[in-house]
Parts: structure tokens; C-alpha cells; sequence
């Protein structure tokens, strides 16, 4: 008797949460471009972000989440259609998501067709490398701005069409190699909107006092911001926040002990800028510029983001409207001698969300629930009172509004993310201690998989893979990941390139 009371007053506390949410709210939906938990509200003690540590006491913090893919275009593509890369078959920059599914119905189309305007400022999806945006997905064009931007004309090769800026152009492809690489970090002192996360905080601003003039029809407003994504362009003054020399760098710049040689990265997309090389970029004074560079332009964002949550609270919009941050996947930041992302380790994937739902829970709630990317889409449904999505495309993502309400409910066990290192793809799952990788060709048998192995509780820093030596951990968790479906094998592409 006294667990079916229990049980009944759970209930009601929920229904309860739930009617208290607003009807027909507002969704803020803000993306931050290679952004990872280095900050304040995280724990980092060395980082200056104020504006994201307040939004996360006013909602829930989630711990353990985790992209599906530790590239931008897909990663994109799994936060817009619910859908992993593995269910897609997109695993690079430059095949777009509508060659999977035609019909798919991306999550702001699935709120335009219940009433709301959609519209995107920034990057949301990922154009270049040959892709482009999604007409469909918004109520009007997404208004766009620069991800490659150089303010002194010295910094791009004299104002030359820089390697970087020919991609995400989507100008001379076939050229790359031929271009010069543009500098890798500026610092100028210019006003916050000489770069364009300056100008995407500006326009977000204008666009919540445009929907005040209709009330009646709620606005999803996504702003896609650009840092700390390369280069490592910001004001100065978000440079004079840090000492250089206070910074730490990585303890264990080597490869893990046991793992597969393909599985790590040396290079890429970093060394596309100047003066940077596979050479110097193992020199400390190297290192800890760019780490310094890299938390400058987490603290120059932070200030935009800081400057839109405010208009949300002066135009009284706050206790209707879900806010959710994400950041599109981690950062290396010359932890296993590695810098940017593209891998299947914990830097690369481990990822900020922050979920504020007026009505639901506890502000500055905590958990420890994995969750991921593909979660947001039905999340966002649930909390804002629509209908379940149903596709065409694969949903694969659960609503954390359980997890929202109680800090401690259990929506599922373990993240699920990939990475392909071609012809091999590496499917991981990553619960609250391990990590484990199975890498394969997708389609071929079970019995020709190598595996990574990592244990949290006792090598943080993933210095040995653990596979050969923990056998009875890997069969646990390989039954784990046979629930999952086999990888869809990759589309055809108009470039190999990633990012």
C-alpha cells in the first residue's frame, strides 16, 4: 500500500512539474562551436564564464553528456534530425543530411508545423567543405556569418583567400593544399562585434524584441556562435583575463598504450593555420598559447551568450522560454599529443549541456545521466507539449525531461557515440565508469573487431587501453553495444575531407 502512494504522489509531482510548465513557450537553442566543459560552472577554476556559469544555476547541468560524433557537419545533423551518424550513414563535412533521408523533419520544422517560427542566426547546420543549410528547417533564411574571420589584413596572408576561409566558403575545394594557411590566433582591441559572434549576440537581441510584436505565435531562436572554434580570434581584453603561464598543460601527451595506431591523429585541420606544425606544436610555449587562446575565446563568447540571456530577462520572455546550451563536440587540447577533435577518447566527445525549463525541477540541479546530442530533439518536444516526431528518419534520442525533474531518474545506461578511421569504424559506448570502442568495418563480423578499453575511476587520462587485460569488462560491455544496430555504411560523398 505504502509503494502504490509513493508511486501515486510521484505522479502527481509530476503532473504537477509538467502543468507548471508554460504553454506554447519560446525555445532559445544556443550552439557553440568546438566548445567543451571548460568552465566555470563545470569546475574549471581557471575559466572566466560568468554568463554560463548563472544559466546553469538556473537549470539542470548534465555531467556525462556526449556528442554522436566528434565532427561539426554530423554532429549538427544529430542534434537537428534526433538521428545518429550510424543510423545515417553521415560521417564527414560534406554530404548532406536530405541524401539520407529526403523527407526528414528536422526539430524545427517539426515545431514550425505546430506553430512556431523558427529561425537561425549563425551556425546551426554546417555550411562548407560542400555542404549548405536547410530552407526547410526555418521559418526564414538563417542569417549567416563568418566562422574564418581576420581583422588585420596581415593575418590572411595579406587579405588572401585563406586555406580555412576557402572552406567554409565552399571556394576552391579542389585547391586547398595550394592556398596560403591563414593565422592561427588574432588579438586585436576592437569592439565585441568587429567578429561575428559580436554580431550573432546583436542580431539575437533584435530578433527577441521582434517577437514581442507577435505574441501570439512563439519563436524558436537558434544562434549558432563560432568560438572557440579556429582561429582563435577575440578582443583583446578577453586575452588580458588570463595569465598564460597559470595554465596547466596536459600530462600525458603520448598515444595509449595498447591502442590501435589508427585510433589517435597527429596534425589535420590545426595545422592549416600559421605557424603551426605536428614539429612545434609539442613545444611548451606553443602549448600554452593556444590553451591561453582557447580560453579567451570560451570567455569572449560567454559575454555575447551573457548579453542575450540578459535582453531575454529585461523583455520578460525568461519564465517562458527554454534555453538549452550545447556544444557540438570537445576539444583536444594537447592531451595525447592531440589538438581539435576527430577522435573517439573523452576530450573529443565529452560535451556541455545546460537545459533551463521553467516549471521543471530544481535550478542549479546536477546529474550524472549520460545523455547525448540526439536527446535535445525529444526533449524539446516533450517539454514544449508536441506530438512525438514520426520521421521518416531513425529517432534514436530519449527525452531527459525524467532526468529534468529528478536529477537522479535513469533514462538509459550508457552514451553512444563514432568515429570512422576509414575503412574501420570505431561505435563506442560510454558509461558513468568505462569506455569501450569496437572497431570494424561496418557489416563485417563481430569476431574481427579490435576494442579500446578505458577505465575513468582509475586512468582518467586514458594512458593504457585495458581491452587485452580486462576481457570480462569488454564482453559486458560489448552486450551493451549489440543492442545497438549495426553502423550504417558511409554515403557517398563529394569530398573525404573532415573537420
Amino acid at each position: 500500500m505504502r509503494l502504490v502512494l509513493s508511486l501515486a504522489l510521484l505522479g502527481a509531482a509530476a503532473a504537477t512539474a509538467l502543468a507548471a510548465i508554460p504553454q506554447r513557450p519560446n525555445v532559445l537553442l544556443i550552439c557553440v562551436d568546438d566548445l567543451k566543459p571548460n568552465l566555470g560552472c563545470y569546475g574549471d577554476t581557471q575559466a572566466r564564464t560568468p554568463n554560463l556559469d548563472r544559466l546553469a544555476a538556473r537549470g539542470t547541468r548534465f555531467d556525462l553528456a556526449y556528442c554522436n560524433q566528434a565532427v561539426c557537419a554530423p554532429s549538427r545533423n544529430n542534434l537537428m534530425l534526433g538521428s545518429r551518424s550510424t543510423s545515417l550513414g553521415i560521417y564527414g563535412l560534406s554530404t548532406h543530411f536530405r541524401l539520407a533521408v529526403p523527407q526528414a523533419v528536422t526539430l524545427t520544422q517539426h515545431f514550425m508545423r505546430n506553430g512556431w517560427r523558427a529561425e537561425a542566426v549563425g551556425k546551426i547546420l554546417h555550411t562548407g567543405h560542400g555542404n549548405h543549410d536547410d530552407d526547410a528547417s526555418w521559418s526564414v533564411p538563417t542569417q549567416k556569418d563568418k566562422v574564418v574571420e581576420y581583422l588585420d589584413p596581415a593575418n590572411s596572408a595579406n587579405g588572401q583567400l585563406t586555406r580555412e576561409e576557402a572552406f567554409f566558403t565552399n571556394q576552391k575545394l579542389g585547391e586547398i593544399r595550394s592556398l596560403p594557411r591563414g593565422a592561427a590566433w588574432e588579438k586585436l582591441d576592437v569592439p565585441d562585434n568587429a567578429y561575428a559572434d559580436g554580431r550573432i549576440a546583436d542580431e539575437g537581441i533584435r530578433r527577441l524584441q521582434a517577437s514581442r510584436s507577435r505574441p501570439d505565435q512563439p519563436l524558436f531562436l537558434a544562434l549558432g556562435f563560432v568560438k572557440p572554434h579556429l582561429p582563435f580570434t577575440a578582443p583583446k581584453k578577453y586575452w588580458d583575463l588570463y595569465d598564460p603561464k597559470r595554465f596547466s598543460l596536459a600530462r600525458y601527451q603520448q598515444d595509449p598504450v595498447g591502442a590501435p595506431a589508427y585510433a589517435g591523429k597527429r596534425g589535420g585541420e590545426i595545422v592549416n593555420y600559421d605557424p603551426l606544425s605536428e614539429e612545434n606544436l609539442r613545444e611548451e610555449e606553443r602549448q600554452r598559447t593556444l590553451i591561453h587562446a582557447y580560453y579567451a575565446c570560451v570567455s569572449f563568447v560567454d559575454a555575447q551568450i551573457g548579453r542575450v540571456l540578459d535582453e531575454l530577462d529585461r523583455l520578460q520572455l525568461a519564465d517562458r522560454t527554454l534555453v538549452v546550451l550545447w556544444g557540438d563536440h570537445g576539444w583536444h587540447l594537447g592531451d595525447h599529443g592531440y589538438w581539435t577533435k576527430h577522435t573517439n577518447y573523452e576530450q573529443a566527445n565529452r560535451i556541455p549541456l545546460l537545459i533551463v525549463a521553467p516549471g521543471v525541477g530544481r535550478p542549479g540541479s546536477v546529474t550524472r545521466q549520460p545523455a547525448e546530442t540526439v536527446d535535445i530533439y525529444p526533449t524539446l518536444v516533450e517539454l514544449a507539449g508536441l506530438p512525438k516526431p514520426a520521421g521518416p528518419q531513425p529517432f534514436d534520442g530519449v527525452s531527459l525531461v525524467p532526468v529534468l525533474r529528478n536529477p537522479a531518474a535513469s533514462v538509459r545506461d550508457h552514451a553512444y557515440h563514432c568515429y570512422p578511421r576509414e575503412p574501420r569504424l570505431g561505435r563506442a559506448i560510454r558509461t558513468d565508469r568505462y569506455r569501450l570502442v569496437e572497431w570494424k568495418r561496418p557489416g563485417e563480423p563481430a569476431d574481427t573487431a579490435e576494442f579500446e578499453l578505458y577505465d575513468y575511476a582509475t586512468d582518467p587520462e586514458e594512458t593504457r587501453n585495458l581491452a587485452a587485460s580486462q576481457p570480462e569488462v569488454v564482453t559486458r560491455l560489448r552486450a551493451i553495444l549489440a543492442r545497438h544496430p549495426e553502423a550504417r555504411p558511409p554515403l557517398a560523398a563529394a569530398g573525404k575531407k573532415k573537420k
